[in-house]
This record gives C-alpha cells, sequence and structure tokens, in this order.
C-alpha cells in the first residue's frame, strides 16, 4: 500500500496518520472542513516536535514524516487511495453517513475499514459499496506508541481483504490480534465491562477513585487504574462503547453505571475535557471525589 486516506483527524485519525507516514507510506487526512484538518496537521507537527525534543527521532525524519501527510477537506481524492481508514467518534450513524459518502470515491481494487472499536463490522458493511472489501482495523490509543491493532473480518469480508489488512497492520510494526465480529471483539469486550464495574464500585462508595485504581494497579499489575484510564479514554468513548455491548447482547452485565452516564451529561469526559474522576486543570491530575 502506497496511499492511505484517513476520515476523521481527532485524536485516533492524527496518531493513525503520523504512524502511517512514519512508515512511509503517503496519508490523505479529511475531516469536516479543510480548516479542522489542516489544525489537525499542525497538532501532529507538534507532536512531532516533541519527539525530536526527546530525541526520539531525528529532524529530517519528523519533517519527511510531516510532508507525508496532506489535509484535505473532502473525499475526492480519496479514488487515489489503497485504503481508506474511518476513524469517526464511536457513533453509528456519522460512521454509516462517511462510509456511504466515501465509497462513492473507492478504488476497484481498494480496501475499506473502520476503526471501530465495538460497532459490528458485518452491520456496518451494508453501507460500503463492496461488503466484501470491508472490515474492521482497530488502533489502540496513542496510535504511535501501542503496539496491537485488531483485525475484524465480516461476515462478508473476503479471505484476501484479511490478509492484506493484516499485512498491512504488521507493516507499521504492530501486532495484529485476529477478532471474530462479535460485540466488542476482543480487547474491549474485556476491558469495558472492568472500567465500568469499577465506576459502579465508586458509585456505591466502596472506595474512593484513588484506592480503586491504586487497587488494580498494584493487585492487578495494571499500568494505570481503570478510572484513571476511562478519563484517558474519554467517558464519553466509553459509555458509548459499554452501551454498544449492552444493546447488542441484551446482557443486563453491560448496563453502564449510572454515575458513568451521569459525569457524560455533565460534559466531564475526562483529560480532553479537563474533568472526568480526576481534575486536570492543574500541574498533577487530583481525584475529584
Amino acid at each position: 500500500m502506497k496511499k492511505i486516506a484517513i476520515i476523521g483527524a481527532g485524536q485516533m485519525g492524527r496518531g493513525i496518520a503520523q504512524t502511517v507516514a512514519a512508515r512511509g507510506m503517503d496519508v490523505l487526512l479529511a475531516d469536516i472542513d479543510l480548516p479542522t484538518a489542516q489544525q489537525a496537521h499542525g497538532d501532529i507537527e507538534s507532536a512531532l516536535g516533541k519527539l525530536v525534543g526527546r530525541g526520539k527521532i531525528e529532524i529530517a525524519d519528523a519533517e519527511t514524516t510531516l510532508s507525508r501527510i496532506t489535509p484535505v477537506g473532502d473525499y475526492e481524492q480519496m479514488d487515489s487511495a489503497d485504503l481508506i481508514i474511518e476513524a469517526a467518534t464511536e457513533r453509528e450513524e456519522i460512521k454509516l453517513a462517511i462510509f456511504e459518502k466515501a465509497g462513492k470515491k473507492l478504488a476497484d481494487d481498494a480496501i475499506m475499514a473502520s476503526n471501530t472499536s465495538s460497532i459490528p463490522i458485518t452491520r456496518m458493511a451494508n453501507a460500503a459499496p463492496d461488503p466484501a472489501r470491508f472490515i474492521g482495523l482497530h488502533f489502540f490509543n496513542p496510535v504511535p506508541v501501542m503496539g496491537l491493532i485488531e483485525v475484524i473480518p465480516g461476515l462478508a469480508t473476503s479471505p484476501e481483504t484479511t490478509q492484506t489488512t493484516v499485512e498491512f497492520a504488521e507493516s507499521l510494526g504492530k501486532e495484529v490480534v485476529l477478532s471474530q465480529d462479535e460485540p466488542g471483539f476482543v480487547v474491549n469486550r474485556i476491558l469495558l465491562p472492568m472500567i465500568n464495574e469499577a465506576v459502579f464500585v465508586l458509585g456505591q462508595s466502596t472506595a474512593s477513585i484513588e484506592d480503586i485504581d491504586k487497587g488494580c494497579r498494584l493487585g492487578l499489575n495494571h499500568p494505570m487504574g481503570p478510572l484513571q484510564l476511562a478519563d484517558f479514554v474519554g467517558l464519553d468513548t466509553c459509555y458509548e462503547i459499554i452501551q454498544v455491548l449492552y444493546n447488542t447482547t441484551g446482557d443486563s452485565k453491560y448496563r453502564p453505571a449510572p454515575l458513568l452516564v451521569k459525569y457524560v451529561e455533565a460534559g466531564w469526559l475526562g483529560r480532553k475535557t479537563g474533568r472526568g474522576f480526576y481534575d486536570y486543570t492543574g500541574e498533577l491530575p487530583v481525584p475529584t471525589r
């Protein structure tokens, strides 16, 4: 693959663009309009600058990586892409609209992929021009750092599409987990119920935020506690994923914790809004309760 189109220039889209470009491929980075995509390009430039400052990469490599990323405000140039990756917010109606519009530009031998973390691939494939060339390609945040990608073929995905997608993921220096098209796939099927249960524990005043996270860090040997991780992922994203699990399976064990729902309704979404289970307005995060 030589050219990759990415639709959605948020945190995930920017990370995917940076990672792909660093591996020598050209990138078209799109969002709702050109200024938004250009702002994302600037954010990637800042991220690369920080890596240069820490001695992680050379200035020349950062400049070359950035030069491979072209911000665009529409889908017109995507007929030249070998792979189109949707990396929009975790709302199915938004993703379906993207597949319908971008599908009109999908080249005859190109693949369309979704970076969804939980929405069924088989169902979304119906909005693509060719379900045989549609697949799930789930990156993890932060994309340049995390070493895993989930590849999820839908019921109609061809073996050739799956193999090509696995090879692409491995070309990025990532390990691949191949998952069946089941709710939450592998990682989030396990992770989100744990985060949701941690919020239940907090809501029932079993323990404080600090002690819940400390218990899981030290007792489970996790790098960060579930509430801190929820803030990092985004409480709205956590809610969307657990809601998909609940709606798809009908199993009450996936019922979103009431406190999680309340925080999302309040707009306390974690690090990106400055407040979630921790307050991020000071030098160090502080538990909010």
